[in-house]
Formats: structure tokens, C-alpha cells, sequence
């Protein structure tokens, strides 16, 4: 994948992208991801701890005092681990669904709390974001996709299957972000008891290498730049297995293959 140099997003001129993505981590143990169109920069989830986050960020030269806004997702603690800690220090809003705020008791106050609805499209500045429904085991959670100027980003890394919905809406992504979170033989062979074995590949649990590959086949588009394999089990998967079955699926376009990491942040993308 193309590492751009990690120079601070907003010193870039602006014509140079519409969207620049990093991913700051992914996976069980926490997810983050940071979006900027130059002007705006967001969080998707914020699962590490604050410190944490504010360390991967100075990674890439970016800094959370940047920061415009916090999407979330879903309420689990990968993903909302830092969230009230971040708005507060940072004076930063929060937008999240009414039914997943009611279900995030360890979120605690947050600067402003701006609550959207699942399938209504909503702006930051000049970033467009639709959430839209997916099936994972919890309240109200959501898929995003992110578009700016006619550029969208795709984001469904916790889902136990790929509905219509979910592929409707990531049909005409430049850079998609997917789960590939089980081998389903590892899976079944692993150490996991059998009820949490049944949760995850249950119809709310999480979609093995082999579903996703299916879904990544339909979404495939001569458009499509970047696909990034997402929350990957550190148990009942292993990078190269995921990577092998995502190469199956692109017969049609030239997207570039990345498997994100849950222990240290990747490049920062820049789609034009």
C-alpha cells in the first residue's frame, strides 16, 4: 500500500484529496479510525484509551487537538473506550444514536452530545455521513459511509451478516473498510468455549474471511482504490489468511490490499 509521508494533513494543499483515512487501530481490543477532507477531521469510534490514541495520532504527525467531531458506532467498549474522555479534553462533539447513548453507560458526560438517526443523512462542515443499519449484538449499531466531493469512504467492521442494506450502501466506495474478522476453520478448531464460538458466527456476531471475500466480490468496482481488511481476530485469524481470500475477490479492479493492525496505526490514505 502507498505510505504517503507523515506530514500533518492540514499543512497538504487541499486540492491534492478529497479524503485522507488512517487507521489508528483495529480489532478486538479497540478500534479508531481518522478521517479528514483538509478542513474537518473526525474520529470513527475512539476504543483505546485516550492516551493511547492522542500516541498514535503523534505517530502520523497529527494531533487530537485538531479534531472536529466523534462518530460512534456502536457501544461496546472497543469502540467507545476513550470517547467521553476525548470530547471533554477537547471540547469536542459527540455524535451517536439515541438508543446506543442510552445503552453506553460507561461513556460518561461528554462536551455536546449530538444524537443522529440510523439511515439519516447528516453533514460536519462539508463531510457527508449516512450511518445505515448493520447486524451485530448490539443496540443501534451502524455502518458509516463518509463522502467529500463526490468521494466516499465505507465503514462495516462489526456485522454478522451482509444484508442488502449494508451492500447498497458501500456499492460505490473508493476506499472500503471491511471486516474480515474469523478463519472459520481456526474458529472452529480454536480455544473459544462453544457459546462464544456460536456468537460469532451467528447471524449478530462476525463475518468470517470467507463471507467477506463474497461481499467483497459484489462490491468490486473499477473505482474502488483501496480495500482495508478489518478487525481481525488475534485468535481465530492471522493476516495472510485474510489477505489470501480478499485477493480472490478483486477479478475486476485494481484496489489495493491492506490488512489493518490492531496494535499499531497504518498510513495515512489520501483518495482524490
Amino acid at each position: 500500500m502507498d505510505a504517503k509521508p507523515p506530514a500533518a494533513i492540514i499543512t497538504r494543499p487541499k486540492t491534492e484529496y478529497n479524503l485522507a483515512v488512517c487507521i489508528l487501530a483495529s480489532g478486538s481490543k479497540g478500534n479508531s479510525i481518522y478521517v479528514s477532507d483538509g478542513n474537518t477531521a473526525i474520529l470513527v469510534d475512539a476504543g483505546l484509551s485516550g492516551a493511547e490514541i492522542e500516541r498514535r495520532l503523534r505517530l502520523r504527525a497529527l494531533t487530537a487537538k485538531n479534531l472536529d467531531a466523534i462518530l460512534v458506532s456502536h457501544e461496546h467498549t472497543d469502540h467507545i473506550q476513550a470517547v467521553g474522555v476525548l470530547s471533554r479534553r477537547y471540547q469536542l462533539p459527540v455524535y451517536i444514536s439515541q438508543k446506543t447513548k442510552k445503552a453506553s453507560s460507561q461513556l460518561g458526560n461528554v462536551h455536546d452530545l449530538r444524537i443522529f438517526e440510523c439511515g439519516a443523512t447528516f453533514h460536519i462542515n462539508e463531510m457527508t455521513i449516512h450511518p445505515f443499519s448493520i447486524s451485530h449484538d448490539a443496540e443501534d449499531p451502524v455502518g458509516f459511509t463518509i463522502g467529500q466531493n463526490g468521494t466516499i469512504i465505507g465503514i462495516a467492521t462489526d456485522l454478522g451478516i451482509a444484508t442488502s442494506m449494508v451492500k447498497q450502501h458501500l456499492k460505490n466506495c473508493s476506499l472500503l473498510i471491511l471486516e474480515f474478522n474469523h478463519d472459520p476453520a481456526m474458529l472452529e478448531q480454536g480455544p473459544y468455549p462453544w457459546p462464544i464460538k456460536q456468537r460469532i458466527k451467528s447471524r449478530t456476531g462476525h463475518l468470517s474471511n470467507v463471507e467477506s471475500k463474497k461481499l467483497l466480490k459484489e462490491l468490486q468496482h473499477d473505482k474502488l482504490k483501496y480495500v482495508i481488511l478489518a478487525h481481525l481476530s488475534d485468535t481465530n485469524n492471522t493476516p495472510q489468511k485474510a489477505f489470501d481470500e480478499a485477493s480472490k475477490a478483486l477479478n475486476r479492479c485494481n484496489a489495493r490490499l491492506a490488512v489493518a493492525d490492531q496494535h499499531m496505526c497504518g498510513p495515512i490514505l489520501y483518495l482524490k
